[in-house]
């Protein structure tokens, strides 16, 4: 488990644009059975989630369209919110970074790990407006 002084300012790139921290597998179930469109951003320490993943999700909210709710969980941090997200996400293996887009309950998008690394914050923005504009 990484330490809680060099996971908080990560979490915190994104709460600060208001993404819902779910620590527990309780908050994941219950974000997750929200009506409308939910977001969920497995968020990580590695390079692609700092270079990548988490500008690009903070770009992609500039737009008409965007998810009712934004969540977030941790990898290596907040292992059993992380485990009771990821048995959502099937058939995708585990993931992190990974961005996730559920609608009414139910997984419509998933961008696993090997779909953010060598991509720019603008490339995964742009493809996530075309999802917002397509399910949200």
């Amino acid at each position: 488990m990484y330490p809680e002084a060099l996971v908080t300012p990560m979490k915190a790139e994104l709460t600060a644009v208001g993404f819902e921290d779910l620590r527990t597998p309780d908050s994941v179930e219950s974000a997750l059975k929200s009506e409308g469109t939910v977001l969920m951003v497995v968020n990580s320490v590695c390079g692609c989630a700092a270079g990548a993943c988490r500008p690009g999700v903070k770009l992609s909210l500039d737009n008409g369209k965007k998810p009712s709710k934004l969540t977030t969980v941790f990898a290596g941090f907040d292992g059993e919110a992380v485990q009771q997200a990821r048995q959502h996400f099937a058939p995708y293996p585990p993931s992190s970074p990974a961005i996730a887009l559920f609608k009414n309950g139910e997984l419509v998008h998933f961008v696993e790990r090997h779909n953010i690394e060598g991509r720019t914050a603008g490339m995964i923005a742009e493809h996530l407006k075309m999802v917002y504009d397509e399910f949200c």
